[in-house]
């Protein structure tokens, strides 16, 4: 698994979703699973997808798209 994104909790579980809509397999984690989990949706979480996937990952989201001009 390779870090992909590194954001609010809130963000990271909208784009483990979204990645799966595009059937690549990401997982989540708290970046400091040490804190308490008190339901604060702004904190820092990571999300991992395969090292295969990462390339197709980066170019959904990552990559501007010129249909959209």
């Amino acid at each position: 698994m390779k870090l992909f994104y590194t954001g609010p909790f809130v963000n990271a579980e909208m784009l483990v979703m979204m990645l799966e809509k595009h059937s690549i397999a990401a997982t989540q984690a708290f970046a400091d699973p040490a804190l308490p989990d008190d339901g604060d949706l702004s904190r820092p979480a990571q999300v991992f997808v395969p090292e295969p996937d990462y390339d197709r990952a980066c170019k959904l989201f990552y990559t501007e798209r010129e249909d959209e001009l």
